[in-house]
């Protein structure tokens, strides 16, 4: 894939600049695209551009940040499109590389994606004063409707939360698209979806709010890189009220099953009592009743 990125919006540069020592691991470089089909795509591509056998701290190029202000083909988890018209949403994709954790890197590779969600959740908290639920996996709720969605995808290896291996997954693109405005979404999504404007009932800054996010994400990807996966998976537990108690259903081979969520475990599976037995889900569609 060729790609030409274009000079950061001054705003967003501001933003970047006052943000920038929080940052950590995560934007360098920063790529910025007033157009693109899907930043995961252009995120791949540099990430499998780079060479995993050096040394070179850069060598992956985890840490990079692809940022549009608009998507042709953004997309969500299981093949779903992500509406993505320009100037209305946060269409961002960082490249990172969990396999690097000093311990455990198959146990931060599965808390990726809830780690993520818990970086968002602060980072909206933090930028706008909404307080985010998280619906497991990946989805940040206000109320029942959604306001932003994760996607992880291993390089070469498909969904990360579909195929937990490291020994299949060196890096990791993680996407995400956040509803800024009430045209991020279709209006016959109207009951499903909200946005940052619509429960504020003002505007937000968009760019202030994309720094925030990664600044956010920094800090998370630090605590994964470090072992520190008790703090995330607290921190998600507080922030997820559907995580214990909820009636949920899912289909399986043999049929439709039910049941009442119990948390999640170590590796982030979510747990759901089903008569005396508790049933480990890593994967696939969950209706929450």
């Amino acid at each position: 894939m060729s790609y030409e990125p274009e000079t950061l919006p001054p705003d967003f540069a501001e933003a970047f600049n006052r943000a920038r020592t929080r940052f950590g691991r995560l934007g360098a470089p920063v790529l910025f695209f007033s157009t693109t089909e899907s930043t995961n795509d252009v995120a791949s591509a540099l990430a499998a551009s780079s060479d995993p056998g050096s040394n070179a701290s850069n060598a992956s190029n985890a840490g990079a940040v692809v940022i549009a202000d608009a998507q042709t083909a953004g997309r969500g988890r299981r093949g779903r499109t992500w509406f993505s018209p320009p100037g209305s949403g946060l269409y961002v994709s960082v490249v990172l590389d969990p396999g690097g954790a000093r311990r455990e890197p198959e146990r931060a590779l599965a808390l990726l994606t809830l780690a993520a969600g818990v970086a968002l959740a602060e980072a909206v908290h933090r930028a706008t004063g909404l307080a985010p639920d998280i619906k497991w996996p990946n989805d940040l709720l206000i109320g029942r409707r959604k306001l932003a969605g994760i996607l992880a995808e291993g390089i070469a290896s498909g969904p990360v939360d579909e195929a937990l291996s490291t020994s299949r997954v060196t890096r990791v693109v993680l996407g995400y698209g956040i509803n800024v405005a009430a045209t991020a979404y279709p209006p016959e999504l109207s009951d499903r979806a909200t946005s940052l404007e619509s429960e504020l009932g003002r505007s937000v800054d968009r760019a202030a709010l994309c720094a925030e996010t990664i600044a956010s994400m920094a800090a998370r990807y630090d605590d994964l890189l470090a072992g520190r996966f008790d703090a995330i998976l607290d921190a998600w537990h507080a922030r997820a009220s559907g995580s214990r108690g909820a009636h949920v259903r899912w289909e399986t081979p043999e049929g439709g099953q039910s049941g009442t969520t119990a948390g999640v475990d170590d590796m982030g599976a979510l747990l759901v009592r089903v008569g005396a037995r508790v049933e480990r889900l890593v994967a696939g569609e969950i209706v929450w009743i």
